[in-house]
């Protein structure tokens, strides 16, 4: 079954392949905006990065939108699929907060429709199917935030990229648990 790779792909590489974001975003995405002052960077650049960020986080919140109301969850990943798409909200809210304080226009959500059609949601069956997609947009979250995190020589800047990751690793070792799925068995097994 392929629900995704697309998007996983998508998500591993689109920092790494435009560079990365400048000091001054990942301060502003920090709240951080005295540290933010006085720091050169091209705020244009940042703005295209931040708003495929937030169009992977819009993306997220469609795939747990659809995960929540497929009527294929039991009650308790149902309820953990709702608290993920919450802490999914939390970074786009972050991440619009950021692009106006930059000066540029957040991306648009797209319909619950257009994610659908995207996600191949016709082809989720049943719980496990609804946990695959959520777990594969997760570790593809994961490697995103952590390939950015290299780019920074400010610890500041650093550990807001790492509370990222940190939060996607989460989601994706809980789903993990809830497929029946072992902990990865490597050290070191995200973000290469």
């Amino acid at each position: 079954m392929q629900l995704i790779t697309p998007t996983a792909a998508s998500r591993r590489s689109f920092l790494g392949t435009t560079g990365g974001l400048s000091a001054v975003a990942v301060a502003m995405l920090a709240g951080k905006e005295a540290l933010a002052q006085g720091m050169g960077g091209d705020m244009s650049k940042d703005v295209s990065i931040l708003n495929v960020a937030l169009g992977l986080e819009f993306e997220a919140i469609g795939a747990y939108q659809l995960g929540a109301t497929s009527g294929l969850l039991q009650p308790g990943p149902l309820k953990v699929a709702v608290l993920f798409q919450s802490q999914h909200k939390g970074h786009r809210d972050a991440l619009i907060a950021t692009i106006n304080k930059l000066g540029g226009k957040p991306v648009a959500e797209k319909t619950l429709a257009q994610y659908a059609a995207e996600l191949h949601a016709n082809t989720l069956k049943n719980q496990t199917d609804v946990l695959e997609l959520a777990t594969r947009l997760e570790l593809g979250a994961v490697n995103a935030y952590l390939g950015v995190i290299p780019a920074f020589g400010n610890r500041d800047l650093a550990k807001v990229a790492g509370r990222l990751a940190a939060d996607e690793t989460m989601h994706y070792t809980a789903l993990l648990g809830a497929l029946g799925r072992p902990l990865p068995n490597d050290a070191l097994s995200f973000g290469a």
